[in-house]
């Protein structure tokens, strides 16, 4: 069986983000219960509970396993050090996907999965070599092949992981022109997670299209953790918040003909959660007609502490 909690389930700059006076954002820092407080995206997947991946290391993560009790470190003979993450998997090179990297420099053996081109994101930027490799091996996810996931020294944790590439785009840092600039292929992935002979988990916060070969890999899914970053493209711009659409981002919207709830009708899947929420996004308020339209088409909101077993 496989057991997930999502660490954070916020887009970039977290909910309320440090420097939006955003109507939502006021209302998560004021403790409104019905805009709950979200940290930046990751999730954290084990089988047997004692031995954990983290689907990417967002900024947030000491405070991510601070407020999570299955990571917290353990006693162990003849040594203090010790932490139950065995494994990150990295579905990008985005600030929010690795900046959590360098605060797991400690001297803590795990291994580290990404594709070539994310990889080639750290290996050119020489702050990261401060995990060590001899203690932080760096291994290469090849698209579409399935692989065991395995911690630094190489014994099995028990799941099974497949990288497929998604529509998306470069790194916003990496940029060079004003409009989006596409990926090189895996630049941007989504993650199939697999225990034993169990259904597939699929974890996607970053997509900007809906094509052919995604819809054929998600019909009939059981659990969908798909991008939910904003409701309508143009969302940031009416809000004041900046100049991009969610095209210019990398994302799909989560309403309109094109968007996620349109794109997912009909396909099947038993159980699909937004995630990767934008601050901007109405439907992290509970009491929001647009929180009551997702509730409708059968969708959740994904929040930090959630659990769930597939």
């Amino acid at each position: 069986m496989l057991k997930l909690i999502v660490l954070g389930a916020a887009a970039g700059g977290g909910f309320p983000q440090w420097n939006s006076a955003g109507p939502g954002c006021l209302r998560a820092r004021a403790g409104d219960p019905a805009a709950r407080s979200r940290t930046q995206c990751s999730l954290a997947a084990s089988v047997d509970g004692e031995r954990w991946v983290l689907l990417n290391a967002a900024p947030e993560i000491t405070a991510q396993i601070a407020a999570t009790p299955a990571l917290h470190p353990r006693p162990a003979p003849g040594s203090i050090r010790h932490s139950p993450i065995a494994a990150v998997l990295l579905t990008g090179a985005e600030v929010d996907t690795v900046a959590g990297l360098l605060s797991l420099r400690e001297r803590h053996p795990f291994a580290l999965y990404a594709t070539a081109p994310s990889l080639g994101v750290l290996a050119a930027n020489p702050i990261f070599g401060a995990l060590n490799p001899a203690m932080v091996p760096r291994r290469e996810v090849v698209a579409g092949a399935p692989f065991p996931l395995l911690d630094a020294e190489g014994i099995p944790l028990g799941i099974t992981a497949e990288a497929y590439a998604v529509p998306g785009k470069v790194p916003l840092f990496l940029e060079t022109r004003d409009e989006a600039e596409p990926g090189e292929e895996g630049a941007t992935i989504g993650i199939a997670l697999r225990a034993g002979d169990g259904p597939a988990v699929h974890f996607i916060p970053g997509c900007a299209m809906m094509d052919d070969a995604l819809r054929t890999r998600l019909r009939g899914a059981d659990t969908v953790f798909f991008d939910g970053t904003l409701w309508r493209d143009d969302e940031m711009i009416r809000a004041g918040a900046g100049p991009k659409t969610g095209a210019r981002m990398g994302h799909m919207s989560i309403s309109g003909e094109a968007g996620t709830i349109a794109a997912f009708a009909g396909l099947g899947v038993r159980r699909r959660i937004l995630i990767h929420l934008n601050n901007t996004n109405p439907v992290l308020l509970e009491d929001s007609p647009e929180r009551a339209q997702v509730a409708a088409a059968g969708w959740e909101v994904a929040e930090d502490g959630m659990e769930i077993t597939a």
